[in-house]
């Protein structure tokens, strides 16, 4: 479930990449990402705190992690 704010997808290849899941989890400063033994996890918790830094579009493939505004700006 997203945000009311920001919804956060990675793509399934990129998901279950522990690398690139503790990549993701090392820098994103409001703890939208948990890096595990099966890849990431969004904690959906957290969405609503993106402050839409790109960091983790920069730490991931081209494409593969996306931040959707689920508002007008």
């Amino acid at each position: 479930m997203p945000g009311l704010f920001i919804n956060v997808t990675v793509a399934d290849d990129v998901a279950k990449d522990v690398e690139i899941a503790k990549k993701l989890e090392e820098v994103c400063p409001v703890s939208i990402f948990k890096a595990g033994d099966a890849g990431v996890e969004i904690l959906e918790e957290n969405l609503d705190e993106c402050v839409l830094c790109d960091l983790c579009l920069e730490a991931a493939p081209e494409g593969k992690v996306q931040v959707v505004k689920l508002y007008a700006s």
